[in-house]
């Protein structure tokens, strides 16, 4: 029986496959897309939080992330043979060795670069007459003998240092090498003696045999301690007065350790493994941090004295690396996770939007099935096993592409992502159409109806969902995106839930208004404009499925533009606030003057819009805060200047605060030019005794110079003229506006005046508009026959580079914008199919009444842009809406400004892109027209016969 039943189900699944190839194709091909979108998301995610950590670790400083294992010299109760043995390589190798396996899993090393040997902890004094002595002080040299040099260095001038007998603590003479920049900088020469001390103050020679280059000097190999390739010129901290002196390193011969041993330099036994992050990924990094804890202070640490000696330490910087990827991972997660969450939630609209099309296509077809006795379960069986059919393959094969797409990444978070999409359409598809058909039915309801009263448990189901809704707004909108303990997916869902809200309510008001306007439209001439009216005020085509889809996917759409358009604005806002300008030219000193006549030189460059001069005098003392409040006004008149108050403060905090002097012409069209906020230069114009001064005059007693000031300076200040000692001369100031921000100065306090006003009017900075060319820009500077350092608001742009970690979060968000739109026009073309048998037999019964083909155009496209204009329009508030309310719980600065030095760090807030919002909503329009056009062309080409079929209960 069961082979039969068997047998009878496979003709049927071929025949139904057959018989709809194009239903079958296209439901495949759907699945496959939402399934590669969703077994490519945690892939993609794992992929750049992978590239993040990799990438942080291969970018810091070696002497960071370097792993060091040392212990003290051997204790001078061992014998001396003992003591020169544990310091000679073949020992230190075997250390080296036993702490390369020990190493925990998922740490490490990167056995090309792993160094071990003997070096000083204390640097010692070199009294050799022929060494610099800047300020009168000698240079003080650290001594190293380090495995590997002749494999990670090439032989510049002399010979590489040997050891032609064998080194021992009674050594008096050993060989070393210094690197090209060494020799340079302590001018040594191959040849040249450097005299080392013991303890009991006898004399080693070292004789420096060659002076080497490093293949690699970025390399851990000589950054884990700059001082092996670079020397530094340091300031003596013992010394009463500022002194500075050299100090750098002397490499010796490999084996030369035990000649340390002797010396009161405190030598010590180390070995370097510098981590090996290739087979490092993202999910790795808590596990990291604790193995990392446990060999600092920990049962790795009672490890690595096993085998390195029971006194050896563990130091490493890599613990502090992992974690601050861990932050920055953190802050990303949960903004990518509202992405996540949206897009997901479309395309399952958008999968069940496909199950209903379907399952209205067959309704009759399984109704009469049912009528002769067909029984739920043996329906929803054949639905299954059909929809498996064409179904499961294409979710694997969704999976296969989304692993050859995304190379790195866990398997199986994606694997069960694409399974689930296959799993929602394999059992939504079936239970939508088997529960239609619990009580046999001959002829269904109308179709071309909504239900006039939604059920009580709808609404009930609605206010559940509107409070859901209320809450996640209101807890984003208090504590942002992150939560403890990892992403609040409530949180995180809060914009999908304000579209399903809106969706809802949309549902329930779109027909008032269709209906509003039918009654004036009965009144014309004409029943195309009522007939396309009342039918889309009563279309089931307008119902939750198509405007949750909608709305959703024009909300996620906006969220996402919006998200890619703030992380380049607040790039942008970070440059200028940088540079102050396109360009800056400033002095290598705060003091240093810019002379005329590179001003002028400069201006006429081509490119130069516009230049204007400014003097900044920074660390300036205020005088003390005035009683009360003393806001300034500027006489009534509001604050000036709009945007970020980056300016606000009290007015104890403006103890010191910079001066600009500017000319204030040039200046307000700078600001105006550069979208500062807006500059009162009229203020700064003054007459009488506070009149511009001329050329090398100095002011008179009681001159009062009008200021604009930052808000907590003009705080502190307050209305009355308040004297001020600057080297530009000393004067008396009058606040008389304030603005949050000015071009030429980073810091929060500032005080501006008219430089024509000061005594000493010539600028240090040079403020320029416009798109000069860099290299002739340089040129004229350089010309000038002094240094002075160039900034260009463009390559301070480039500095925020995205990381591999921001360049993945903005992958995924410019993914989830166009996923968005696709699918708000998917949801769009399904609802307009799902009516499209409808339509048909609508025009061929108008048409016997004598509707004409431009007519029938007409009706349908007049039918389906209401509908499509009250969802694009629904959709625009909705994306609207969703910012408003979410922006002040979202921030950008972890994807836009993270892991740049210098940066501001200020929060970077949510803004509404308008291009986000108006071209999805648009494309909806613009297709539901489209596919009305064709519709009614299409059928115009059929005649009024075929669609009208006797017995047809359509």
């Amino acid at each position: 029986m069961r082979h039969n039943d068997r047998a009878a189900s496979a003709p049927w699944i071929r025949t139904r496959l057959r018989t709809a190839p194009g239903a079958a194709t296209a439901l495949a091909v759907l699945v496959l897309v939402t399934a590669f979108l969703a077994a490519a998301f945690p892939r993609a995610v794992d992929a750049y939080e992978t590239k993040g950590l990799r990438h942080d670790i291969l970018t810091a400083d070696a002497g960071r992330s370097t792993l060091e294992v040392a212990r003290p010299q051997p204790g001078l109760e061992l014998p001396q043979a003992q003591r020169d043995a544990e310091a000679r390589s073949p020992e230190l190798a075997r250390i080296g060795a036993g702490l390369l396996k020990a190493l925990p899993a998922p740490l490490r090393a990167d056995t090309s670069s792993v160094a071990y040997g003997v070096r000083t902890s204390k640097p010692a004094v070199a009294n050799e007459p022929w060494l610099p002595r800047p300020e009168a002080v000698p240079p003080q040299l650290s001594y190293v003998a380090q495995s590997g040099l002749e494999e990670h260095a090439t032989l510049a001038s002399g010979a590489w240092p040997t050891t032609p007998q064998e080194v021992t603590s009674d050594s008096r003479a050993v060989q070393g090498a210094v690197t090209e920049e060494t020799a340079a900088e302590l001018k040594v020469k191959a040849g040249a003696t450097i005299t080392l001390l013991t303890a009991a103050q006898e004399p080693i020679t070292v004789t420096i045999t060659g002076i080497v280059a490093p293949r690699d000097p970025q390399g851990s190999y000589w950054s884990a301690d700059p001082l092996l390739r670079t020397p530094s010129l340091v300031l003596d901290t013992a010394s009463p007065f500022p002194v500075h002196y050299w100090t750098g390193t002397v490499l010796l011969a490999e084996d030369s350790g035990p000649a340390l041993l002797s010396t009161a330099a405190e030598p010590v036994l180390f070995w370097r493994i510098p981590p090996d992050p290739a087979a490092l990924t993202g999910p790795d990094d808590a596990r990291l941090t604790s193995v990392i804890a446990s060999l600092e202070s920990g049962p790795g640490l009672l490890k690595v004295r096993e085998i390195a000696g029971d006194t050896a330490v563990f130091a490493t910087g890599l613990g502090h690396i992992v974690e601050a990827n861990a932050r920055m991972r953190d802050a990303i997660s949960p903004v990518i996770a509202v992405a996540a969450l949206g897009i997901g939630s479309v395309a399952a609209v958008v999968l069940l939007m496909t199950g209903a099309l379907i399952a209205g296509r067959r309704k009759a077809e399984l109704a009469l099935m049912r009528s002769r006795g067909g029984s739920l379960r043996g329906i929803g069986g054949r639905l299954l096993a059909e929809t498996a059919v064409t179904v499961l393959p294409a979710s694997a094969l969704g999976l296969l592409l989304a692993t050859l797409a995304v190379g790195e990444g866990r398997f199986w978070p994606g694997a069960l992502a694409a399974a689930g999409v296959g799993l929602l359409v394999c059992v939504a598809l079936p239970l939508r159409t088997t529960l239609q058909h619990i009580r046999p039915t001959l002829h269904g309801a109308r179709e071309d109806m909504v239900s006039a009263r939604p059920s009580r448990r709808r609404t009930v189901a609605e206010l559940t969902l509107l409070v859901l809704a209320v809450g996640a707004v209101t807890a984003l909108r208090r504590r942002g995106t992150s939560a403890q303990g990892g992403t609040d997916l409530l949180v995180s869902a809060a914009p999908v839930l304000v579209a399903l809200i809106a969706a809802l309510v949309l549902v329930r008001l779109y027909p008032l208004p269709l209906r509003l306007a039918t009654r004036p439209v009965a009144r014309l001439r004409g029943a195309i404009g009522f007939l396309s009216l009342a039918r889309a005020g009563r279309s089931s085509a307008g119902g939750a499925l198509p405007l949750l889809a909608l709305l959703l996917a024009l909300a996620t759409a906006a969220f996402g533009g919006s998200v890619i358009a703030g992380i380049g604005d607040a790039r942008d806002d970070a440059a200028l606030a940088s540079v102050g300008a396109d360009a800056r030219i400033s002095g290598a000193s705060e003091r240093a003057t810019l002379p005329d006549e590179l001003v002028r030189t400069v201006r006429d460059l081509d490119g130069v819009r516009g230049a204007a001069p400014v003097r900044v005098e920074y660390s300036v003392n205020m005088p003390e805060a005035v009683a009360g409040d003393g806001g300034a006004n500027g006489g009534g008149a509001g604050p000036v200047g709009a945007g970020t108050a980056t300016g606000s403060g009290s007015a104890d905090d403006a103890k010191v605060a910079a001066l600009v002097g500017i000319d204030p012409a040039s200046y307000a069209e700078l600001a105006r030019v550069t979208g500062l906020p807006a500059f009162p230069a009229a203020r700064l114009k003054a007459s009488g005794p506070s009149a511009p001064l001329p050329e090398g005059a100095k002011a008179g007693p009681g001159r009062v110079l009008p200021a604009i000031a930052s808000p907590a300076v003009a705080a502190r200040l307050g209305k009355e003229p308040r004297a001020i000692e600057t080297l530009s001369g000393d004067f008396e100031v009058q606040v008389v506006g304030t603005v949050s921000r000015v071009a030429s100065v980073s810091p929060t306090d500032f005080l501006v005046v008219n430089s024509a006003a000061l005594e000493q009017k010539a600028p240090t900075t040079l403020l320029l508009t416009g798109a000069p060319d860099p290299g002739k820009l340089r040129a004229a500077v350089e010309g000038s026959g002094k240094e002075y350092a160039v900034q260009l608001r463009s390559e301070e742009r480039a500095r925020y580079v995205n990381t591999p970690m921001q360049a993945g979060a903005e992958r995924i968000y410019l993914a989830a914008v166009a996923a968005g739109a696709g699918y708000a026009l998917l949801a769009v073309l399904l609802s307009l199919l799902q009516t499209a048998p409808e339509r048909r037999t609508l025009l061929a019964r108008l048409r016997t009444m004598g509707l004409t083909t431009g007519q029938g155009r007409k009706l349908l496209a007049f039918e389906a842009t209401p509908q499509a204009l009250l969802a694009a329009g629904g959709g625009l508030f909705t994306g609207w809406a969703t910012i408003a309310l979410l922006s002040p719980g979202i921030d950008l600065v972890p994807l836009a400004l993270a892991g740049v030095a210098g940066s501001d760090t200020s929060p970077v807030l949510l803004r509404t892109d308008l291009w986000s919002l108006a071209l999805p909503a648009a494309g909806v329009v613009a297709l539901a027209a489209a596919v009305a056009g064709v519709q009614a062309w299409w059928a115009s080409r059929r005649g009024s016969i075929t669609e009208l079929r006797a017995g047809d209960s359509r």
